[in-house]
């Protein structure tokens, strides 16, 4: 299975760097001088490979050079890519309430006393937190704040709990 680790959000000034949304919780490795990295278009499946040779941090966003990636076309034409890593190459971490999306998608919800709600199909960011999208049995898509309050149990073989307020799950 893969992750994203990036995408591109556009172009930085007309040397070829390109400004990424960082995915991962190690940006300084995963987008480290010299790292291969493989990039595909969303709805695609086919890879290529970048080598970086150079990141900094800007404005809250990642910026990248990439070997071959000179001037501000080359740099547009990347807009949207994802960096993508296997997930096979990525650790399990020791705090036991941090997930990996691929590790909620798939996974059964269920109400606090049991109702099933539905299966998780993905997780979005937002600039406001996760969300989970949740496709319910009758085929809609619930989004979940994916908080505490409102989901208080994720269980990797059990799957996710929970305890929506009123009007959440209304249609």
């Amino acid at each position: 299975m893969e992750l994203v680790i990036g995408r591109v959000a556009k172009s930085h000034g007309i040397r070829g760097e390109i400004a990424v949304e960082v995915r991962t919780d190690e940006p300084e490795l995963r987008f480290a001088a010299g790292t291969v990295l493989r990039g595909r278009r969303p709805k695609s499946d086919a890879t290529t490979e970048y080598t970086v040779s150079a990141a900094r941090e800007h404005s809250g966003r990642l910026l990248v050079s990439l070997r071959g990636v000179d001037d501000r076309n080359a740099a547009d034409a990347l807009r949207g890519v994802l960096f993508i890593i296997d997930s096979a190459d990525v650790p399990r971490g020791d705090n036991p309430d941090e997930f990996y999306d691929h590790e909620l998608e798939g996974l059964p919800v269920r109400l606090t006393d049991g109702t099933a709600v539905g299966t998780v199909s993905e997780v979005l960011h937002s600039a406001a937190g996760e969300l989970l999208s949740v496709r319910a049995e009758d085929g809609r898509e619930i989004l979940v704040p994916f908080v505490t309050e409102i989901v208080p149990e994720v269980s990797l073989t059990d799957g996710i709990v929970i305890d929506p307020p009123e009007g959440l799950l209304d249609v």
